[in-house]
């Protein structure tokens, strides 16, 4: 099964770009995943599983590397048209 998923990074620092950037940069390790930023958040896509181990995995480590983020998601079952405007 696939998934799509819409996250937001927002790091509890003076400087919060770098995490940001560094997080976004550790999605793109992942070649299995598809990966849309825009100026409000980032959208994943992948399978389930596999989409899931790496939020876990990714978020884990951007706590051990800057300590308190906090880390908003969305998830729907299927893949979106990353895309789509109008």
């Amino acid at each position: 099964m696939k998934l799509t998923a819409e996250i937001s990074m927002y790091p509890l620092h003076d400087n919060y770009l770098e995490p940001i950037r560094w997080f976004i940069s550790r999605l793109d390790s992942y070649p299995q995943i598809v990966r849309r930023t825009n100026a409000m958040a980032t959208q994943v896509q992948g399978d389930y599983a596999e989409l899931m181990a790496m939020l876990a995995t990714e978020m884990q480590a951007a706590h051990e590397k800057f300590g308190k983020a906090v880390f908003v998601c969305k998830f729907i079952g299927g893949e979106l048209n990353l895309s789509h405007s109008e």
